[in-house]
């Protein structure tokens, strides 16, 4: 999951910071007041196949280049969290090692991603039952780890996530 935001100055969003640091109700309530103030969001969903087709880091690079093109007005500058740019950017952009904690939209970006992600991990938990993903959001958890072990990867798993890499292995041979 990857989103982009264009913040309005004229309305600043206290506490944004990086959206692995906050806990989920402050998240949660800094997610709506994005999408009621910001200038401009967009979020995009990255499939797992796609991940796993490319790696991890171009399908997620693909993706923030797709929720920038989604935002109108069109974004100036991208401001990326990390020290990777995506190539096909629509506009200038700047790699910020530590963004997600230090640049507002980048913070902004960063909460409606994980949001919406775990809005999603919850929809899966009731269409995949027995994983706990409404619990753990996909990380890995023991709970998840345990899952996995008994039920065997379900069609959200990537092939590339090393636990289930080594449960299909030994299908492979």
């Amino acid at each position: 999951m990857t989103a982009a935001v264009i913040l309005d100055p004229a309305r600043p969003i206290d506490g944004l910071d990086d959206s692995k640091v906050l806990p989920e109700p402050v998240r949660e309530s800094l997610a709506v007041l994005i999408r009621a103030r910001a200038l401009a969001f967009a979020v995009c969903v990255v499939d797992p196949l796609e991940i796993d087709r490319i790696n991890i880091l171009r399908a997620t690079l693909a993706g923030m280049t797709r929720a920038l093109a989604m935002l109108t007005p069109a974004p100036l500058l991208a401001l990326v969290d990390g020290n990777h740019l995506p190539k096909d950017l629509p506009c200038p952009g700047r790699a910020v090692i530590g963004g997600d904690a230090s640049e507002p939209a980048i913070s902004a970006a960063s909460i409606l991603a994980k949001t919406e992600r775990d809005r999603l991990m919850r929809d899966w938990d009731a269409v995949h039952p027995g994983y706990g993903f409404a619990r753990h959001k996909g990380y890995p958890t023991p709970e998840h780890l345990d899952a996995l072990e008994r039920l065997g990867p379900c069609p959200i798993h990537r092939t590339s996530f090393a636990p289930v890499r080594r449960l299909i292995a030994p299908a492979l041979l």
